[in-house]
């Protein structure tokens, strides 16, 4: 699913220079002020509801602005591009499900189906708004440096979710190359399912395999 193009010259794949607008577009949303905090979260969740409505194409920038009830060039203070600002999305929504993974820890006899039950809560969230998942990936597939760091940050944030389902005293670099390769294989399904190559529960099915390859060694 390839980006199109967009109704400003700005929009897209690293397509502004964001020191023109404010410094530096930062992703930083812990060094704001609780009013740019609230703008930027207005930003997001309009472009959220934008994605899920109508997918990647329909995020445009002046339609994200008029939702979120902010001025255009604000976007730009705090992301670089459209890329950058749906890659944010999916930073929060990864977040939301760290905390809800929190409130609801896995259950399961094994590491394995722990990990399992974590991957199917995450696709079964994604399947629910399939073309605000689309988006996502499609946008989390940018080349764009601000994509970058919400890679990391996800990155990051996916390994605490995943340290759920091991067991205490677990090898903690074992337990990090798993992650990681769970996390690969996780974005290559989901990017093969927004690309129709396969269905949801086929990304599913891979994901669940991957794991007990991976982790049934270890029960």
């Amino acid at each position: 699913m390839a980006p199109g193009p967009d109704d400003l010259a700005v929009e897209g794949a690293g397509a502004v220079d964001a020191t023109v607008l404010d410094g530096q577009a930062t992703g930083r949303h812990d060094q704001l002020t609780k009013s740019q905090a609230a703008r930027r979260s207005r930003v997001i969740r309009a472009a959220i509801e934008l994605a899920a409505e109508g997918g990647y194409e329909a995020v445009q920038m002046r339609d994200v602005a008029a939702r979120g009830r902010v001025a255009l060039g604000t976007i730009y203070r705090y992301f670089a591009s459209k890329d950058h600002l749906l890659a944010a999305a999916q930073v929060e929504w990864v977040t939301d499900l760290e905390r809800r993974v929190g409130q609801r820890p896995p259950r399961g006899d094994t590491t394995a189906e722990r990990m399992v039950e974590i991957l199917r809560r995450a696709t079964r969230a994604m399947e629910r708004e399939p073309a605000l998942t689309a988006a996502l990936v499609t946008a989390m597939s940018s080349p764009d440096p601000g994509v970058a760091e919400c890679q990391r940050e996800m990155g990051q944030v996916m390994g605490r979710i995943q340290a759920n389902a091991f067991p205490e005293g677990f090898d903690a670099d074992m337990q990090q190359r798993i992650v990681d390769a769970i996390e690969f294989i996780w974005f290559s399904s989901l990017l093969a399912w927004a690309n129709g190559w396969v269905g949801i529960g086929d990304a599913g099915e891979r994901l669940a395999s991957a794991a007990h390859l991976l982790l049934d060694q270890y029960d």
